[in-house]
């Protein structure tokens, strides 16, 4: 026979406490906070057919094909259909916020950064012993091995090595700085001389640098980072008051996260 367990809004609000994740769902209400006064400060707001059309978007984002689907999913989640419109609008003022604060300034931020958009497709192996990583680098100069053998042969992970150490599409940041300089400056396709890190010695087989264009993905992308920076900005001069009535001995009643 199943047993009825009640679990309340003090149990949950405990349970967030408890898990570390108060920090965080603050930083979110804030920022809810802050999107929804400065875009009432820039008179923008949010037509019917937006609504509608985000809605759908969640509703494909989310798999809800069907109705029944919807309300099964907005039962899990306990939203009510006025919540789940509530975040359809909070999605799309988010959206134009961001595009009304920062779609002007893209192109010259592009211009400014094109550097940090370049990307590299690149294949690597790790060796512990130099002098080896060093005497299949040469053999690759010769042609006496490819890349995809040594992989083969020295990658230990059974996933990477079936594709002989690819590492995808990446971009400057993504890479340790010293072998980003390497990376970055090599004749596409090229081998790279061996390079030391903690990590051991990289044999790095540069595919393709692949150049940067401004087209709309790269630009919402830019937009996208421009504003999660201005939010940030924006946070770093608040302080936040948390006041949970379930728990007496929180310290803030005061403050629970502040900066000057």
């Amino acid at each position: 026979m199943l047993k009825l367990l009640t679990i309340s809004d003090s149990d949950i609000i405990h349970n967030v406490k408890l898990s570390c994740q108060i920090p965080g769902v603050v930083e979110a209400i804030a920022y809810q906070k802050i999107i929804a006064e400065a875009a009432q400060e820039a008179h923008l707001r949010v037509e019917e057919e937006e609504l509608q059309q985000e809605g759908d978007n969640l509703r494909l984002a989310h798999n809800l094909i069907k109705a029944k689907d919807t309300w099964i999913w907005l039962k899990k989640h306990h939203l009510s259909l006025n919540e789940f419109e509530e975040l359809a609008h909070s999605n799309i003022l988010s959206r134009k916020l961001a595009n009304h604060l920062f779609s002007a300034q893209v192109e010259r931020f592009f211009y400014e950064h094109q550097l940090d958009y370049v990307a590299a497709i690149t294949y690597e192996v790790i060796f512990d012993d130099r002098d080896l990583a060093l005497e299949l680098f040469y053999k690759l100069q010769e042609y006496e091995i490819s890349f995809p053998e040594i992989a083969s042969l020295y990658i230990q992970q059974p996933e990477l090595r079936r594709i002989y150490g690819y590492q995808g599409l990446q971009h400057r940041k993504d890479f340790r700085p010293e072998i980003a300089a390497a990376v970055f400056a090599s004749s596409a396709p090229e081998i790279i001389k061996p390079i030391q890190t903690h990590l051991g010695v990289h044999l790095i087989w540069v595919e393709e640098i692949i150049q940067p264009q401004l087209n709309e993905q790269l630009r919402q992308q830019i937009i996208t980072e421009l504003f999660s920076y201005w939010l940030k900005q924006q946070l770093e001069f608040m302080t936040i008051i948390i006041q949970l009535d379930s728990d007496a001995n929180l310290q803030p009643q005061e403050e629970f996260l502040q900066k000057a």
